[in-house]
């Protein structure tokens, strides 16, 4: 056994996951690509922006452009300064590129940040269901999770954060708009959240801070917006990527982003681009840091995410399934007829639907769809689950 015990450890907490994308594999093979119904991971199919193309040809085109060297470990100033306008223009707070890092994606701006500011054994809350790779950052850098339950419609339950925040609290980190329940915090949360974690740092002696996740911002339906973190709570990251809302996940671009009042500014900052070298990123990709500055209102079209939501949602709902219409983000969340939501993705299977059972995201009674594929697979795959309920009615 060459591989440590907690890589083993984590390698078999995952086997479900690893047995489930086998047994795709093994329907592919034996029935076709075409017949078998992959839901199972969060790959959006659509294609960049036009605009996108014509940005990276431009670049490419350019022969003064040394586009492809090192940088400051922050990212471009000129990169920085781009995202602190974009965001100047929908938050209070007035961003310079001094509070912008450039990152490897949403995940390597996670790292980064918990990194900065986690001590060994400090606890970082995440309501959930939430996205469990959570967890496997936070080990990364020795912190601790506390997982706390939310309301019946995903919305955040003020009394079970507030049981479970200690002198060891270190931060609450939320997802907005959540995978995997397409759930959009309201800004009176965020600020029944600020009051809460304010109360508690004024009583510990130490901030506690806020960390969103926002990869999902810009994919929103029916006229819902994400409210400002940095709006509600001085005491705050942002970290995003570019993968969804412009559909480049190899890409892996992104940024985290400090309120510009925070405790100890200059102190998180040099720690967040510090730890933005040592943990072996050195740099966000260039040319991508390059390109964003012209793409920074750019966004797929989420009409297209939004009909395929209705689809899901208006089929599910007609067979008996209960589920609450997402909100934001391309994930759908609905109940298992059954306790054993294991069970009921197995039965999925045999209807070659592939989905991921809710006890992967700390939701265990419920089941993941992800709905970034083609409306003829939506359509295709409305009867198998129609089928699959019809044995629990």
């Amino acid at each position: 056994m060459s591989a440590a015990k907690k890589i083993r450890e984590s390698i078999a907490r995952a086997s479900w996951i690893r047995k489930m994308f086998e047994e795709g594999d093994k329907r592919r093979a034996r029935y076709g690509a075409e017949n078998v119904f992959d839901f199972s991971l969060g790959n959006p199919d659509l294609e960049p922006p036009e605009r996108f193309k014509q940005v990276i040809g431009e670049l490419l085109g350019d022969p003064g452009a040394h586009l492809h060297g090192y940088m400051p470990n922050a990212g471009f100033v000129e990169t920085r300064q781009a995202v602190a306008d974009f965001l100047n223009k929908s938050n209070r707070a007035r961003f310079t590129p001094d509070e912008i890092v450039m990152t490897v994606g949403a995940g390597g701006g996670l790292n980064v940040v918990l990194k900065t500011i986690l001590n060994p054994g400090e606890e970082v809350i995440i309501p959930k269901p939430y996205f469990v790779e959570y967890n496997n950052y936070l080990d990364n850098h020795q912190g601790v999770p506390r997982v706390v339950d939310t309301k019946g419609d995903f919305s955040l339950d003020f009394d079970t954060i507030a049981g479970a925040i200690t002198e060891k609290t270190r931060a609450i980190l939320i997802d907005s708009p959540n995978n995997p329940t397409g759930k959009v915090y309201s800004g009176e949360e965020l600020k029944g959240l600020a009051d809460l974690l304010s109360h508690y740092s004024g009583k510990f002696g130490q901030p506690i801070y806020l960390v969103s996740d926002e990869p999902y911002r810009k994919i929103v339906y029916n006229g819902i917006t994400v409210p400002s973190v940095f709006d509600a709570y001085d005491e705050s990251f942002l970290v995003t990527s570019f993968s969804k809302d412009l559909s480049l996940p190899g890409e892996r671009i992104g940024y985290a982003a400090v309120h510009p009042n925070i405790s100890d500014r200059d102190e998180i900052i040099g720690g967040m681009v510090l730890c933005n070298r040592i943990l072996g990123y050195v740099n966000a990709p260039a040319l991508m840091q390059r390109a964003i500055p012209y793409l920074l209102d750019e966004v797929i079209d989420v009409s297209v995410y939004q009909r395929r939501r209705d689809m899901l949602c208006d089929g599910l709902s007609s067979f008996g399934y209960d589920l609450t219409r997402p909100e934001g983000a391309f994930y759908l969340f609905p109940k298992t007829p059954g306790e054993d939501d294991v069970a009921f993705v197995s039965e999925l299977q045999e209807e070659n639907i592939l989905t991921v059972p809710g006890s992967g995201f700390g939701g265990p009674g419920h089941f993941r769809i992800a709905y970034c594929v083609s409306d003829q697979m939506i359509e295709r795959a409305l009867p198998g689950f129609d089928r699959v309920m019809s044995r629990y009615r």
